[in-house]
């Protein structure tokens, strides 16, 4: 994690292996996941039980290549995601979006995300 657009790769990884503690390394220890829109939690516990939500669902995941705007020790990063997976009653389920993050040098150097909005521009408060 030591360029921002690092912290996109590696989610998608981890998130593809189903490693919930890789993916909570990505996290700043106070950062704000929107995982819909209007829903906020904060933190490394909430941000664990919302994740893992997420990747009991299985499926495919993939994230393009980010885009990156950065300036110092903070940087913007934008790309499009998508989740195919199995609901719990076996129907398809199909979520996708543009998530738009900021993340944050810090002090050991390395990039950790502080707010992650996996649902860009939507409406979230």
């Amino acid at each position: 994690m030591h360029e921002p657009a690092d912290i996109h790769r590696l989610f998608a990884e981890r998130f593809a292996a189903a490693d919930l503690d890789g993916l909570l390394e990505l996290y700043a220890p106070d950062a704000l996941l929107l995982p819909q829109a209007g829903s906020e939690v904060r933190g490394h516990a909430a941000i664990r039980e919302a994740l893992g939500g997420f990747i009991a669902l299985g499926g495919r995941f993939t994230m393009a290549p980010p885009r990156c705007l950065r300036a110092g020790d903070i940087a913007v990063l934008h790309a499009d995601w998508q989740l195919s997976a199995s609901g719990p009653d076996g129907q398809p389920v199909h979520l996708g979006g543009h998530t738009a993050d900021v993340v944050q040098r810090q002090a050991d150097g390395t990039w950790r995300i502080v707010i992650d909005n996996p649902w860009g521009d939507a409406v979230t408060a």
